[in-house]
């Protein structure tokens, strides 16, 4: 009887320790759960809710298009891009421009100096003070030739010395045209060694190559002008997403150091031709004038290559925390409650949700609610002051409290 008695204490003392031991198990895992459940939640006063300046708004259908991000530069086409140089040489006499004048067509850029250029003009003006004596003589050879009273050979060397002086005469024109003197100033024994050159279009100066004495051969280029009126987008597009583009699509694109400074543009062309780094160019023209813009500036660029009816919020009511998305949200009537600034005096609570986030246009954001149970439109979201509650609930957190 004793020894019954005492097994059925054994049995008893370990039955005890079993449950105590379960109990020590089990009891963290349903305070962890417990607290996750509170680390979702924002509680807030009437009075910190005003204090916050909170703005409630809509989960709502929106039409945004799916993007393609690139990269690519601000950029001109050829004929914008102008190389100033002299065809026959010479040495730099004058000149002022500097990278980043602004120059109109017309406008004076260099002077270039070079004693063959006399030269030239000497010629010129032989043939063309020959001129009119070899005229009448062809003429006049070319009437007794017809009432046969001289020989034909008389009339052919007259004819031929004549018109081989017409044709020197054009071809040094052309020349001294093409090096830019005026064939009528020469006419008008205005000979000079040296020449001026102007500018042909409206630009700025982008680079300058020479200075005052130096010689520059026919080959160089003296300076380069850039006429920035027809800037436009230059983007690289890489094999696998050529298909995806057309001409007449939306691009946004920023700047380097202004990535929260969307502009547009609009493509016009696609490159025909792979690189061997599998891509191409393409180009598109500005919706705007932006005279901010140079051509060689980087750019960040998204070539909205679809559109899709999303559930969007404003982009601002988002928040990032541990590399997630979050959205704070009530049911639709606490939103409203909290809109009308919570007449009935009740706490306000936040559940903190984490979103998936899609392409962003007009500063909304495509979302789409991770604990798919929950029917989006039943929201109500916090447009404004979603920082705030973040801050409040991860301090909380810390604090080991509650979110009051």
């Amino acid at each position: 009887m004793n020894n019954t008695f005492k097994r059925y204490k054994q049995l008893l003392a370990s039955a005890m320790v079993w449950s105590l031991v379960m109990s020590a198990c089990t009891s963290p895992q349903v305070a962890e759960e417990d607290h996750h459940e509170e680390e979702d939640l924002v509680e807030l006063t009437p009075a910190q809710f005003e204090r916050a300046g909170i703005v409630m708004g809509k989960i709502e259908k929106r039409t945004i298009g799916s993007e393609l991000k690139v990269n690519g530069m601000i950029d001109v086409p050829p004929q914008s891009n102008i190389s100033i140089n002299m065809p026959y040489g010479g040495f730099v006499k004058y000149t002022e421009m500097l990278p980043g004048t602004q120059v109109k067509k017309g406008q004076f850029l260099v002077s270039i100096q070079n004693p063959e250029f006399i030269q030239f003009q000497q010629s010129y003006l032989e043939s063309l003070a020959s001129r009119e004596y070899l005229k009448m003589e062809y003429e006049r050879q070319k009437s007794l030739f017809n009432e046969k009273v001289a020989s034909g050979k008389n009339y052919q060397q007259a004819k031929s010395n004549y018109l081989s002086n017409e044709a020197r005469l054009q071809a040094m024109k052309a020349r001294l045209e093409l090096i830019g003197f005026n064939p009528k100033r020469i006419a008008e024994e205005q000979v000079s060694a040296v020449v001026n050159i102007y500018s042909p279009e409206n630009g700025s100066v982008r680079d300058v190559y020479t200075n005052i004495g130096k010689y520059v051969n026919p080959q160089d280029v003296i300076m380069d002008i850039t006429n920035a009126d027809d800037l436009h987008v230059e983007l690289t597009v890489y094999e696998n997403d050529i298909p995806k583009i057309k001409t007449g699509q939306r691009i946004r694109f920023s700047l380097a150091n202004e990535e929260s400074i969307w502009r547009e543009a609009e493509i016009f062309l696609v490159g025909s031709g792979v690189r061997e780094d599998r891509s191409v160019t393409v180009h598109g023209h500005l919706k705007e004038e932006q005279s901010d813009l140079m051509p060689g500036m980087y750019v960040n660029a998204k070539i909205e290559i679809g559109s899709h009816e999303v559930w969007a919020v404003p982009a601002v009511s988002i928040v990032r925390f541990n590399g997630k998305h979050y959205l704070f949200t009530a049911a639709a009537a606490a939103a409203a409650a909290a809109a009308a600034h919570n007449e009935k005096e009740d706490n306000l609570h936040f559940d903190m949700r984490e979103v998936t986030v899609g392409a962003t246009e007009d500063e909304y954001t495509a979302i789409a609610l991770v604990d798919d149970s929950v029917k989006v439109e039943t929201l109500g979201v916090v447009v404004k002051g979603a920082f705030t509650l973040l801050a409040k609930a991860k301090n909380s957190e810390e604090e080991g409290g509650h979110h009051h």
